[in-house]
């Protein structure tokens, strides 16, 4: 364990470029908004301040109406597409135009809760509460127009679930007409057998060039945009972030903060239940479009259990990742392995990843399913054991899939072995 965590720090450090991180070199050569808020988590276990500036260099490229985007563009690099040309957001420091799950008030709330430097950790947070509320009002004012409680994705970029098979039908939707021919560089760097495929870029690129048509106002992408899901994972994180934000603001006495990121949570957390499949034994994804859900029955659905879930839902969950077991090695699979979608080596469709098993198995510990949160615990230090720290693995080989020595990676690792206290 010892020699893991020292190989976790190395990695870290190696990818760090002074006031925030790459998820590894090469692949992916900017700053990403959710691997920077779970990185800095393995971050304070040796540099407390360091890891405060990664979630600070975030926030300062915070949009003016509450937006936190995806990457950061902070310097030039021809060897990642779409580059800051494609997005065209107007920003001083490139940014991208849509935004990734909302992590960084749990992050945030988790660095409070641990601190040593008491006086920083204080200072810190309180800098950054207002950024963090700021973006969750921009999620329910811009991706929740009706007031349902639950906001959509409008990318399946924002979800950080690429290419999940739960957007395949919604995305058919989108056309490919008018997408200006352009060089993937991803293929580059990993397999493309591991990657999305070329139709699924055309269709994300069209996106892309619809909203950037629109000048990037917030306010009239949701209606614009033929692809809306609401994803139970997504939501979880965000509510989950609502939670640990009101907590933390109450810590800060900030009552009025505290007040309104609790009554978002609760309205969302009770919204949650029109997502919830028995057949399934778990969430599903909901196509606003259409207003019915999507018959996918993948991770993002059981990572919901990482907000304050019904425990009923969570026991349910547990007994279904239980189930999932029965048929892979390694915990817990993108997609669910017994479905004829299912890719064991293709990114979101089987792929397991470690920042997923860390959010669940939280979750799960917080609702008192702590056999099933210990046991994809312990399996993802197996998979490390076995196979380095890669950017995903298939959940029946343990093979290494993706972009290699990587961050996130080696910062849950740096996490399941302190808080678990794995044997």
């Amino acid at each position: 364990m010892q020699s893991l965590l020292q190989n976790a720090s190395e990695i870290l450090r190696e990818n760090d470029l002074g006031t925030y991180t790459v998820p590894t070199h090469g692949l992916y050569p900017f700053q990403w908004n959710w691997d920077s808020c779970l990185t800095a988590l393995g971050q304070a276990y040796f540099d407390e301040e360091r890891a405060w500036r990664e979630i600070e260099t975030l926030f300062a490229h915070q949009w003016e109406d509450g937006m936190v985007p995806h990457i950061i563009f902070h310097k030039e690099d021809d060897g990642y597409f779409p580059g800051p040309d494609v997005w065209a957001t107007g920003r001083d420091v490139p940014t991208s135009g849509i935004t990734q799950p909302a992590v960084a008030g749990f992050a945030i709330k988790r660095l409070f809760d641990r601190a040593k430097d008491r006086e920083l950790a204080d200072a810190k947070a309180r800098a950054l509460l207002p950024k963090v509320k700021a973006w969750h009002d921009w999620f329910f004012a811009n991706r929740d127009p009706q007031g349902t409680g639950l906001v959509a994705i409008l990318h399946p970029w924002e979800s950080g679930r690429d290419n999940s098979v739960d957007w395949d039908a919604a995305f058919e939707r989108v056309p490919t007409d008018g997408v200006l021919p352009f060089i993937r560089r991803d293929l580059q760097h990993a397999d493309a057998d591991h990657r999305p495929t070329q139709a699924q870029y055309e269709r994300y690129i069209w996106l892309v060039q619809l909203f950037r048509s629109l000048d990037w106002d917030n306010s009239k992408l949701h209606d614009a945009s033929p692809f809306q899901v609401v994803d139970p994972g997504f939501n979880g994180i965000l509510l989950r972030s609502c939670m640990d934000l009101a907590d933390l603001a109450d810590a800060l006495g900030e009552v009025e903060v505290a007040e309104s990121s609790r009554a978002q949570a609760g309205k969302g957390i009770a919204a949650m239940d029109t997502l919830w499949s028995d057949a399934h034994g778990q969430y599903l994804c909901q196509d606003r479009v259409l207003g019915e859900l999507i018959d996918s029955p993948s991770v993002g659905g059981l990572l919901a259990a990482f907000a304050q879930i019904p425990s009923e839902r969570a026991a349910i969950i547990a007994e279904r990742i239980t189930k999932i077991a029965e048929l892979v090695n390694y915990l817990v699979p993108s997609h669910d392995p017994a479905s004829s979608d299912y890719d064991g080596k293709r990114y979101w469709r089987g792929p397991a990843w470690l920042i997923v098993n860390y959010m669940i198995s939280d979750g799960l510990s917080r609702a008192g399913q702590t056999a099933v949160a210990q046991r994809i615990a312990q399996s993802s230090v197996k998979l490390i054991e076995q196979s380095g720290f890669a950017e995903y693995y298939d959940p029946k080989s343990g093979e290494p899939c993706g972009g290699t020595r990587f961050t996130w990676t080696a910062a849950m690792v740096i996490e399941f072995i302190s808080q678990t206290q794995l044997e």
